[in-house]
């Protein structure tokens, strides 16, 4: 039998997670307080159940019950129960974000006059995090939602709980971008591609964008083109298990051009095809494809 805890910021998804794992076939229980939990899995773990695999949702919500958490996973691993924790986390400005645009407060904010009392957002996601951070140490997932929406979220529970896929620890994001645009603000490498000809020239090719065949072969027959993507894959590629072994989750790579339409575009989906190929979990968004109302630089 298998025993899941999900856990982490508030905002990064739990909820989400969980309606997934129960639509999957999970029996999933949120905000159980942690003291209880050994009776429930030896309940479960009776020959009178059919009960295979459990997630419990289980975050600060619970404040004195929290700190119990550790005891209580140890207890159940030396009772011989199968026990797993998934982390969920994400940027606090995407947190923030998320807290604003569904008007829910924090759960470690307080209303009262106290000087110490913690009355923004911010230094509520301060303190969850230093709570949090022993837990996130001994998680065997870490799954960061900042960039990912609930689809794409949604189906990389699917793959690691119902598929059974490997886990991979380091989600790789590729945003394609126009520099005219600005660059996206959480960009770990930011590559300018506005070296190769530019397709935007060429008159019958000015409405196509880098998603369109004409745009890419256009793009890739240069061969500066084509040892720029050999030499940015290589370096990724270095990178990987370097970025996994100082535990880092997510590397985003913004790959520009002026407007975002053609050469920007083609160049993320050859850097995000070749990286799938090799196994990494990759997630590709081209930011700038549709304004302006046409395809431009």
């Amino acid at each position: 039998m298998m025993f899941l805890v999900v856990t982490g910021m508030s905002g990064a998804g739990k909820s989400t997670v969980l309606n997934v794992l129960e639509d999957t076939g999970f029996f999933c229980i949120d905000n159980m307080p942690p003291e209880l939990i050994p009776k429930f899995a030896e309940l479960c773990s009776s020959s009178n159940t059919e009960v295979e695999k459990v997630a419990f949702g289980i975050d600060i919500r619970g404040r004195r019950f929290f700190a119990q958490l550790f005891q209580t996973l140890q207890e159940m691993k030396n009772s011989g129960f199968e026990v797993q924790i998934l982390f969920m986390e994400a940027a606090d400005a995407v947190l923030i974000k998320r807290f604003k645009e569904t008007r829910r407060r924090h759960p470690l904010l307080d209303d009262t006059d106290e000087p110490q009392a913690i009355t923004r957002t911010e230094q509520a996601l301060a303190l969850e995090r230093q709570m949090l951070q022993e837990l996130k140490k001994r998680a065997n997932y870490v799954l960061d939602t900042t960039s990912i929406n609930t689809w794409q979220l949604k189906e990389e529970i699917r793959k690691t709980f119902v598929e059974g896929q490997e886990f991979k620890s380091l989600m790789i994001h590729i945003v394609s971008f126009g520099f005219k645009h600005g660059i996206p603000m959480d960009s770990d490498m930011v590559y300018d591609v506005r070296f190769i000809p530019n397709p935007f020239y060429i008159p019958e090719m000015r409405e196509l964008t880098g998603n369109d065949r004409a745009i890419q072969e256009y793009v890739m027959k240069w061969d500066v083109s084509k040892e720029f993507l050999d030499r940015v894959t290589q370096l990724v590629i270095f990178l990987i298990p370097h970025y996994i072994k100082e535990g880092k989750n997510q590397l985003v790579i913004s790959i520009g051009c002026t407007g975002g339409k053609h050469r920007s575009v083609t160049m993320a989906n050859m850097l995000s095809q070749t990286l799938k190929q090799k196994g990494h979990r990759v997630f590709l968004y081209h930011r700038d494809l549709e304004k302006d109302g046409r395809p431009t630089v």
